[in-house]
């Protein structure tokens, strides 16, 4: 077995940990100008078993992506679909191209249905995972470019398993969602567009026949009636997240020039996080800013030992990153 994947996400054992005191959160990258969702979570009917076909949940999210609810899967947080697809199209042997310096879920997956793993893109392989924009680099790519992508995976006899978890603050005119292609599995997710990373939800989009094979493979009820309701109502303010994206790009680039001008480099990003090369072992700096009040997130697990990842928070909180940063400085 391999060994359990790092993640962020730690926020919560660390205030236990400190008895309760105030962190700022930088190593969670979520959407710091959410919308609005007028749910009632109190109003939730628990009486009953969830819908196991989700017909109503895909209905809308269909509505939204101009895709049939036969066409889309849905699953308790993106992780769990991403867990699920390696155990249906990564049979013992399948050889898998994974960049290097991405979600490490993508390799746990792969491990734990038996595929064989390689970083070199020149492979021939079975099945390719790319995410965009990635993480944890920020780097976008253009719809153009992933058409490319999916043309060359369709010339080896490939799949591509493209994760846009972030796309919604980055730039959903990228997305892939509206093209249909057998050779091409979309995850979504409305866990850092919304913030709302305890509701757990993500979904994905395919042809049928993959849909119905994902779909049997999940165990039953996975999506709970609070995260069903909640997706169904959220998934009506995508449109609302353009103010969002205008307001991460604003402290994106106030925050890209200021790790500039106190000595870090930070990577070029059209995500809500921004990759940050601090010239010293990130480990080290983790734990001097801890000692500041602040947390953010060690690349060490991404195979990048001097690099940080920040997210982008409101202007006032992006300050005290600053200045602790500052603090730290090597």
């Amino acid at each position: 077995m391999p060994e359990r994947e790092i993640h962020g996400g730690i926020i919560r054992n660390l205030r236990r940990e400190r008895q309760n005191c105030d962190l700022l959160d930088f190593s969670a990258s979520m959407n710091p100008f959410p919308p609005r969702v007028e749910w009632r979570p109190e109003e939730c009917d628990l009486g009953d078993y969830p819908d196991d076909t989700y017909l109503e949940l895909k209905e809308a999210i269909g509505s939204a992506f101009s895709r049939n609810p036969e066409e889309i899967t849905v699953g308790n947080g993106s992780v769990e679909l991403i867990r699920i697809f390696a155990q249906v199209m990564v049979p013992s042997g399948s050889r898998v191209y994974i960049e290097r310096s991405t979600f490490g879920e993508y390799a746990q997956s792969v491990r734990l249905a038996g595929g064989i793993i390689t970083h070199n893109p020149e492979d021939t392989v079975d099945l390719r995972y790319l995410c965009n924009p990635n993480n944890p680099t920020g780097m976008l790519l253009s719809k153009d470019a992933i058409k490319e992508r999916l043309k060359e995976c369709r010339d080896e006899g490939s799949m591509l398993f493209l994760d846009e978890a972030f796309i919604d603050l980055a730039d959903p005119d990228q997305s892939m969602v509206d093209h249909r292609d057998p050779d091409l599995f979309i995850l979504r997710s409305l866990t850092k567009a919304f913030s709302v990373p305890g509701i757990r939800f993500g979904f994905g989009f395919s042809e049928p026949t993959l849909i119905d094979a994902i779909e049997m493979t999940r165990p039953p009820w996975t999506v709970n009636r609070f995260a069903e309701i909640y997706a169904i109502e959220a998934i009506r303010h995508l449109p609302d997240l353009e103010d969002s994206r205008r307001m991460i790009a604003f402290e994106r680039d106030y925050l890209s020039q200021s790790l500039s001008a106190i000595g870090y480099t930070p990577h070029q990003s059209s995500a809500n996080y921004i990759l940050v090369d601090v010239g010293m072992s990130a480990s080290d700096l983790v734990q001097s800013l801890l000692r500041e009040g602040v947390l953010v997130r060690d690349c060490t697990s991404f195979g990048l030992p001097k690099s940080i990842r920040v997210a982008i928070r409101r202007h006032e909180e992006n300050q005290v990153l600053i200045e602790a940063l500052s603090a730290c400085a090597p």
